[in-house]
């Protein structure tokens, strides 16, 4: 867990002074409701854009007024940012409402459109099926109505995905759709306003993270809109952290002299903790054959495989996560069989970081990674939560003659490490 205070940001935000104005709230604000009959709508230069964003079209991207693409983004949440949250209770049929968050929101957005910002709205939204899809998407034509001359574009997520904040995907597209117009965000000089930022009495951080991720300046509503001074905030979840590869006393992880007899290496560990590559560097090299459940399909070809390796004089690698005990056993009772030594490898990592390279393989490898490190497809929770909960740790009364702990540490270049070291998440945070 990270615990900071406004006054601790990673990022000063020294244009806060032009960003925030002092505001007296009005009563009897106007709502606005979803029309039932199109005529009754008032006009709007909305436009969705077809088809919606990723490979699972599930961005969806509009924009009003033609929006311009300035080095300067001034980007805002929605619900509870733009507008208000949850605005009322819609018995069925009646039409769906909507309400300024503040009287001064459209002011301060045109404001901004003036001073040379682009303006941007990133949005998560919950929206489970084509229909609630297809309701949410009249409401912003109407929000558009209502900010005649202020151009503006629309990125929402609505799936648990890369897309999803604190998830960088919405703003890696915002970058390359202004980079097909020749403009160069500068991030400096832009900002974010959000309403989910880790204080007390706030639903979540997953805004605040956001703008971390992306490496911009971070501002809540209050702050922007009405002038009010920031409060403190703590950042939940998992932070990254770095870890000695092994332990300090490990002997060498490839026997030496080289044994006359092959021998069993067992993996033991998380999904998404290196063991794939850690074989790959160390044990391929020195022709270990590579035994995997997942290439294999079922526990006895994997037992085939060794047996066959083994008979043949190459020693092995069973890389496979290996929870228990009783998994383990089926391996360890083969090499006695065999007459073959049997060594462990366990890795030390959490749940919270295998999940988080699980979110980081899936979603935000860098461009052009691909080519070293093919993207895979997210695991699912259950992959990591069944691990932990059916866990036993190796021990050598179960046969083993050596076991080495595997700590987990971060290899990359600059931009591989500074995208892994991003807060990743899928709402809501696990237990």
């Amino acid at each position: 867990m990270k615990a900071e205070s406004s006054s601790s940001k990673k990022r000063t935000i020294d244009q806060a002074s032009k960003l925030t104005v002092s505001t007296t709230v009005k009563s009897g604000a106007k709502v606005f409701p979803i029309f039932a009959n199109a005529s009754d709508q008032p006009s709007s230069s909305f436009q969705w854009i077809s088809p919606s964003l990723g490979p699972k079209r599930s961005c969806l991207h509009g924009s009003s007024l033609s929006p311009p693409s300035y080095t300067k983004v001034a980007a805002f949440d929605l619900d509870g940012t733009v507008i208000k949250s949850s605005f009322g209770k819609q018995s069925k049929g009646s039409a769906a409402k909507w309400e300024w968050w503040n009287s001064v929101v459209p002011s301060k957005l045109k404001e901004a459109h003036k001073d040379g910002f682009s303006i941007v709205i990133i949005s998560n939204q919950a929206l489970r099926s084509t229909a609630q899809i297809t309701e949410w998407k009249q409401k912003i034509p109407l929000i558009a109505a209502a900010l005649p001359e202020t151009p503006f574009r629309l990125l929402a997520a609505t799936a648990k995905d890369g897309y999803r904040k604190p998830m960088p995907g919405m703003w890696y597209e915002l970058e390359r759709i202004f980079e097909q117009d020749h403009v160069q965000i500068d991030k400096s000089a832009s900002f974010f306003i959000g309403d989910a930022a880790g204080r007390t009495n706030d639903f979540a951080d997953t805004d605040r993270k956001w703008a971390d991720n992306v490496g911009i300046p971070f501002l809540t509503p209050e702050e922007y809109f009405l002038g009010l001074p920031a409060v403190p905030y703590s950042l939940k979840g998992f932070e990254v952290s770095s870890l000695p590869q092994l332990s300090p006393t490990s002997t060498p992880i490839i026997p030496s002299p080289t044994p006359s007899k092959p021998e069993i290496v067992i993996f033991v560990g998380y999904p998404c903790l290196g063991k794939s590559t850690f074989y790959k560097r160390y044990f391929q090299p020195s022709d270990y054959a590579h035994v995997n459940q997942d290439t294999l399909g079922t526990r006895n070809k994997c037992l085939k495989a060794v047996e066959e390796a083994v008979l043949a004089g190459r020693s092995c690698v069973v890389d496979n996560t290996n929870r228990d005990k009783k998994t383990r056993k089926h391996y360890i009772d083969l090499a006695k069989t065999l007459k073959a030594s049997v060594r462990c490898f366990f890795w030390t990592g959490s749940i919270d970081l295998a999940w988080h390279n699980n979110l980081y393989r899936a979603y935000n490898l860098p461009p052009g990674l691909n080519e070293d490190i093919p993207k895979r497809d997210l695991l699912p929770w259950l992959a990591f939560s069944s691990f932990r909960d059916n866990y036993d740790e190796p021990d050598l009364t179960e046969g083993f003659t050596e076991i080495k702990k595997v700590n987990w540490v971060f290899e990359g270049r600059e931009e591989e490490r500074k995208r892994w070291s991003m807060y990743l998440q899928l709402d809501p945070i696990r237990k």
